[in-house]
C-alpha cells in the first residue's frame, strides 16, 4: 500500500513538474509573439499600410526635416506617435483601436473628409502631447543637451525663454511635420479653423517671472 502510494505521489509531482514547464514554455512563446506583433505594428510600413495615412499625413510628412535632412537621422511615425515605455506604449495601442473603428467608418477615406477633421485630430494629438511634456520628442531633443551657442540666435533666444517659462516642445513646435489646421483671423470669411490662442497658448503672468525673481519672492 505504501509504495502504490508513493508511485501515485512520484507520477502527481512528476505530472505538476511538466505541466509547469509546459506553462513556461507557453508564456514565453506567448510573450514572444505578444511583442513581435506589438513591434511589428509599430513601423512606419504598417502607420501608412493605410491610404487615409499614406496619402494625406505620410505625403505631408515626407517635405519635412523629420523625413529628409543632412545628417540622413530620420523620426518615423512610431517615433513621434508612440511611446516607447512598455506601459504608455500598451496605452496608446488600446487608444489607437478608436482610430481603427474610424478606419472601419470610413471618417477620413478622403482628402477632404480627412481636412475637415484636420483640426479635431491635430488638438487631440497636441493635447496627447501637452500632457506627457512632449515625451515622444525628448527622445532625440532635451533642454538639458542644448549647446545655444550653436543656434542660431533667435533659436537660442526662445528655446531659453520657454526653458524658463515651463514650456514644452509642442507649445512652439505645432505643425514640424504635418500641415497645421486653418487659422481662424479677425478678418476674411470665417474658415472654421483653430483660434491662435490654441497656437500659442497665453502664458499666465506668475509663469513668465524669471527664475531668480521666483526665489526671491
Amino acid at each position: 500500500m505504501d509504495t502504490n502510494k508513493k508511485g501515485l505521489i512520484g507520477r502527481l509531482r512528476a505530472t505538476g513538474w511538466g505541466f509547469a514547464a509546459m506553462l513556461f514554455i507557453g508564456g514565453i512563446l506567448f510573450w514572444g509573439a505578444f511583442n513581435t506583433a506589438m513591434e511589428w505594428t509599430n513601423r512606419e510600413a504598417f502607420c501608412i499600410s493605410c491610404h487615409e495615412m499614406k496619402d494625406n499625413v505620410y505625403q505631408e510628412y515626407r517635405s519635412t526635416i523629420h523625413a529628409s535632412n543632412r545628417s540622413g537621422v530620420r523620426a518615423t511615425c512610431p517615433d513621434c506617435h508612440v511611446p516607447k515605455e512598455w506601459g504608455p506604449k500598451m496605452i496608446r495601442k488600446i487608444q489607437a483601436s478608436n482610430e481603427v473603428l474610424h478606419k472601419i467608418l470610413g471618417s477620413i477615406d478622403t482628402p477632404e473628409k480627412f481636412n475637415a477633421k484636420r483640426l479635431e485630430l491635430a488638438k487631440h494629438e497636441w493635447e496627447r502631447m501637452k500632457k506627457t511634456d512632449s515625451r515622444e520628442c525628448r527622445n532625440c531633443h532635451n533642454f538639458d543637451g542644448f549647446d545655444y551657442a550653436e543656434q542660431g540666435r533667435r533659436s537660442s533666444k526662445m528655446h531659453q525663454t520657454g526653458l524658463n517659462e515651463g514650456k514644452t516642445c509642442i507649445d512652439c513646435h505645432k505643425g514640424i511635420a504635418h500641415t497645421l489646421p486653418e487659422v481662424e483671423q479677425a478678418i476674411g470669411a470665417p474658415k472654421h479653423g483653430a483660434t491662435p490662442e490654441e497656437f500659442h497658448p497665453p502664458v499666465k503672468p506668475e509663469e513668465t517671472k524669471p527664475e531668480a525673481d521666483k526665489s526671491k519672492s
